[in-house]
């Protein structure tokens, strides 16, 4: 198989040439951000998370992922109800892991690349692996593993039809974790990104953090974003420049750049958070019923009334 050639701009159809705008900046454009707003940031959600964190137990901390504060703001029955249930991978769960071992593996692919070897190796990998995930591809049925190629695959085209190869210049990074702690270990803030590009230059901002979607645009995946670039900051001292969640189905971008404002206000929505987990786990507060496109999903749905209102109201 012969080895893949330099990309030029006048390879690129539109879609990719679309990302090179939607993404690329000079470094003049690129903001500077105040020498504090690293601790600015870390000293406003410590002092503001410190109470709520009296209520924890001796020796336990609060691990918060976007998944978690995701689910507190969301509807707290249907968190509860979830809450000690254990997680079970599926097709649809398990598609975002394939799809983007695909992408990491094309960042430093050597032969000319097919979709579908990348996507193979993926599967591969992963049913090698000690994990949950390879547990559970050891053990899942061929319809399941069919669906599973089939829609990794899908997706994983849509990336490779719609983006440019990814120069190591450019610094990507796939699947990146981000950790951040605070009040002496007890508040741990976590995530992962789907894709990173860029590095801050002393306070000037130049990291991109980018989720990869399919479907169609939730307000959650906006504060999905925020939420990581709070922790980016937290870590690195200096913001990400810029955030983006990029739907492969229709080759989109919804874009937002990273300012303190936006970071605060993150700040806000995480102590929110936090304040309402104390309530529900420590103060047995009743939790409260709200409806959305979760509904659909839901397990509670058929005793739930106000689900189904909402499913009825929706049609």
């Amino acid at each position: 198989m012969s080895e893949p050639k330099e990309t030029n701009i006048q390879d690129l159809n539109p879609a990719q040439r679309a990302v090179l705008d939607q993404l690329g900046s000079s470094r003049d454009d690129r903001p500077v951000f105040a020498e504090d707003i690293g601790n600015h940031i870390r000293r406003a959600l410590e002092t503001a998370a410190e109470p709520y964190l009296s209520d924890l137990p001796p020796n336990q901390d609060l691990f918060l992922s976007k998944h978690e504060l995701g689910q507190i703001h969301g509807c707290q029955t249907k968190y509860m109800a979830e809450r000690d249930e254990e997680f079970e991978w599926a097709v649809n769960i398990a598609r975002g892991s394939i799809v983007h071992k695909a992408v990491e593996l094309s960042m430093n692919w050597r032969k000319e690349i097919d979709p579908s070897v990348l996507v193979d190796e993926s599967l591969a990998r992963y049913e090698q692996d000690s994990g949950s995930l390879g547990y559970w591809l050891q053990g899942c049925s061929e319809v399941e593993r069919a669906e599973l190629r089939s829609e990794s695959l899908d997706a994983f085209t849509k990336f490779l039809e719609c983006w440019p190869p990814l120069k190591p210049a450019w610094r990507p990074v796939s699947e990146s974790r981000l950790r951040a702690e605070l009040c002496n270990g007890k508040l741990v803030l976590s995530g992962r990104a789907d894709l990173t590009l860029g590095t801050p230059d002393g306070f000037r901002a130049g990291k991109v953090i980018i989720d990869l979607k399919t479907g169609n645009f939730a307000p959650l995946h906006v504060e999905d974003l925020r939420f990581y670039a709070l922790i980016e900051t937290l870590r690195m001292g200096v913001p990400p420049r810029l955030l983006a969640t990029y739907y492969l189905d229709s080759a989109q971008f919804s874009p937002e750049e990273v300012t303190e404002e936006l970071l605060m206000s993150t700040v806000a929505r995480v102590i929110d958070g936090i304040e309402k987990y104390s309530a529900l786990i420590y103060k047995n507060q009743v939790p409260k019923e709200i409806s959305g496109p979760q509904c659909r999903w839901c397990g509670l749905l058929e005793s739930c009334s106000t689900g189904a209102l909402y499913l009825e109201e929706s049609l």
